[in-house]
C-alpha cells in the first residue's frame, strides 16, 4: 500500500474534483433548467481531468522518484491512478445520484422525450444509475490510461549523466 501512496492520494483527489464538478453542474442548472446545455458544458471537465493527471505525475516524479521519471514509471503510475478512479467511480455515481443531483435522471429523460430526441423507453434505458455506473467504471479507466500515456511522455525526466 505504501508503494502506491501517491497514486491513492491522487485517485481520491480526482474523485473529489469530479464530485465538485458535478456540484457545479447542478448549481449552474445543467442538471435541471439548462439541461439542454449539459452535453456541451460537461466536456469542459476534460482539461481539469488532464490537469489532475499532470499534477499527479509531477508529484510522483518529485516525491517518489527524486525528480527522475521514465516514461514507463509515469505511465504505470497513471494506470494505477486510473484503476483507483475506476474502482471509486460507482461510489461517485451514487453520491451524485442520491446527494448532489437526485433529479438529474428524471430531468434528462423528460428533456429528451419532450424535445423528440429519444423515446421514453430509450431515455429510461440510458439515463439511469445502473447504466451510468457501468459507463463510468469503463470510461474513467480507459480515458485515464490514454491521458497517462500522453502526460507521462511530456513529464518524463531522465537522470542526469555526469560529464567527465
Amino acid at each position: 500500500m505504501q508503494k502506491f501512496k501517491t497514486e491513492i492520494k491522487w485517485g481520491l483527489i480526482f474523485m473529489g474534483v469530479t464530485l465538485v464538478w458535478m456540484l457545479l453542474e447542478r448549481l449552474t442548472g445543467l442538471h435541471s433548467t439548462d439541461i439542454d446545455k449539459h452535453a456541451t458544458y460537461t466536456n469542459f471537465f476534460a482539461p481539469i481531468a488532464i490537469a489532475v493527471y499532470v499534477f499527479a505525475l509531477r508529484d510522483k516524479r518529485a516525491t517518489d522518484l527524486d525528480g527522475k521519471m521514465t516514461y514507463k514509471e509515469g505511465f504505470l503510475s497513471g494506470v494505477v491512478i486510473s484503476l483507483i478512479v475506476g474502482v471509486l467511480s460507482p461510489f461517485g455515481q451514487l453520491i451524485t445520484a442520491y446527494v448532489i443531483s437526485p433529479h438529474y435522471f428524471e430531468n434528462a429523460i423528460a428533456y429528451g422525450v419532450a424535445n423528440n430526441l429519444t423515446s421514453q423507453a430509450d431515455a429510461e434505458a440510458y439515463f439511469n444509475l445502473k447504466n451510468y455506473i457501468i459507463q463510468s467504471t469503463i470510461f474513467a479507466p480507459v480515458m485515464g490510461v490514454i491521458t497517462s500515456a500522453v502526460v507521462a511522455f511530456f513529464l518524463k525526466a531522465k537522470p542526469e549523466t555526469s560529464q567527465e
